[in-house]
């Protein structure tokens, strides 16, 4: 299916957006500290058309049985709907008055923790961006598609995936300071030196028994009361020496933020000395992090990680909020094929269901592919 096969017109303006994963820099979004991820090369591609009336026609390459029809005059948050909820929200905070056709074709994996959501609302506010000579710069519309997200959807995002799918360069990846939103591209070619970033997605997904991420996030606010400075102004030395004012739970809450607000920064020294090795250690460092202080982790997670160093692997750990999603792993490109055979197998060997693999080089961002000049 077409956009002119659905709405029998061509489009004006055709954009498309990337998905993302995150380097290093997880559970840290929330305490001021720094993520580092890069756009991968899965993208959404969203095709527009102005209409002369109020009306909104939404269709989709993946969802080929379904249109969705709605009014510009009706969109408000708290909108019912699925997926047309990202599109309807980014029309909604760009504050759009005209009609509009809309067809979307989603190639980032769903359910794999790379941000589909965000390259839809990327696309389609680039999209509009260009289609009514709005003249937003990638901030802006960094801040827009994460109010469409927060406020119509109702989804609580932080603004790194938003950010990353706009910002993104090819060969590098984006350094994103949480505390002003504030980024810096940083070198991560990893073609060039035969590398590649494996994506494992362990298809497994448990639910949190023990108040999850709020009490994480509540114990990290409670040793940063206690101890009078941010996780950002603490060093681990420093925490270590008042380690009595804290609980035990506090502490090594506040011990991963600490120490991967630290790695993120180191991480980011090494690419840009193509030490690859070093940035691969770093990101052992912060799975065993999430694992042990953070418990986030969970079986699935650890045999991805571990399955991937036993054959080579530079760095593996997990990535995203935990408790399953998926796994990253920093391989060279020659031992593709026996990482992720090896994982299969420990997956086989442990009763886990079979993972999916995703590969990526760092990406470019948001772009427009036609549309009016």
């Amino acid at each position: 299916m077409t956009f002119q096969a659905v709405f029998g017109s061509e489009p004006d303006v055709i954009a498309a957006a990337p998905g993302r994963v995150n380097v290093i820099g997880e559970h840290i979004d929330y305490s001021d500290g720094f993520v580092l991820p890069f756009a991968i090369s899965n993208r959404t591609t969203v095709s527009i058309k102005k209409r002369a009336d109020k009306k909104i026609r939404l269709a989709s390459a993946q969802r080929q049985s379904s249109l969705f029809e709605t009014s510009i005059d009706e969109l408000k948050p708290g909108t019912e709907g699925k997926w047309e909820l990202y599109p309807l929200g980014v029309i909604w905070a760009l504050g759009i008055k005209d009609g509009l056709d809309i067809y979307v074709d989603g190639k980032v994996p769903l359910g794999a923790g790379l941000s589909s959501s965000a390259a839809l609302e990327c696309s389609v506010a680039t999209a509009l961006n260009q289609l009514f000579q709005l003249s937003h710069d990638v901030k802006d519309l960094a801040r827009l598609t994460q109010k469409a997200e927060n406020d119509f959807v109702g989804m609580p995002c932080g603004i790194m995936d938003q950010s990353i799918s706009l910002m993104g360069k090819s060969g590098h990846a984006l350094l994103l300071d949480c505390r002003d939103l504030s980024t810096k591209l940083v070198p991560m070619d990893l073609a060039a030196s035969d590398l590649e970033l494996l994506i494992i997605d362990t298809q497994a997904h448990h639910s949190l028994v023990d108040g999850g991420y709020a009490e994480r996030r509540a114990a990290c606010e409670s040793a940063s009361a206690k101890l009078g400075k941010s996780m950002r102004e603490l060093n681990v030395q420093e925490l270590e020496a008042n380690k009595a004012k804290l609980t035990d739970t506090e502490y090594r809450r506040a011990r991963h933020a600490v120490s991967e607000i630290a790695r993120v920064l180191d991480c980011v020294k090494a690419l840009e000395t193509k030490n690859f090795v070093g940035a691969g250690q770093l990101i052992n460092q912060s799975h065993i992090s999430l694992r042990d202080d953070y418990n986030v982790s969970c079986p699935e997670l650890d045999v991805a990680v571990e399955a991937s160093l036993s054959t080579g692997a530079l760095g593996a750990r997990m990535v995203g909020g935990g408790f399953g999603g998926s796994a990253i792993a920093l391989i060279n490109q020659s031992d593709i094929v026996s990482t992720k055979s090896a994982i299969k197998k420990a997956f086989a060997e442990n009763g886990f269901k079979e993972p999916r693999f995703f590969q990526s080089l760092p990406s470019a961002g948001a772009e427009i592919i036609t549309g009016l000049e």
